[in-house]
């Protein structure tokens, strides 16, 4: 069993409303020096298996089909292997 951790980001260069609206609230709230904010969404699931290889495949498969658009959003995963009473330590990451 693997715990993953999802990010959905939009693409550089797509525009990005809502990252815009908190990048111009920030300052009026005391906040400067902050920029190029970018909204994204984070998704945790947990999936069956015992080879790190395939459920890295198949998590790669779930984001391209169905958990972000790869046509406007990049995404990033991390796998966390189960270990007996918790999950064990160590990441892979992937993306579009």
């Amino acid at each position: 069993m693997y715990k993953v951790s999802v990010y959905v980001t939009p693409k550089k260069g797509i525009l990005d409303p809502q990252g815009a609206t908190i990048e111009r609230a920030l300052p009026a709230l005391g906040h400067t020096g902050v920029g190029q904010i970018r909204v994204g969404r984070f998704i945790t699931l947990e999936v069956e298996g015992d080879e790190r290889e395939a459920v890295s495949a198949e998590v790669d498969s779930m984001c391209r089909r169905l958990l972000a658009n790869p046509i406007i959003e990049d995404y990033s995963f991390e796998l966390s292997a189960e270990a007996s009473g918790g999950y064990e330590s160590g990441t892979q990451e992937a993306g579009a």
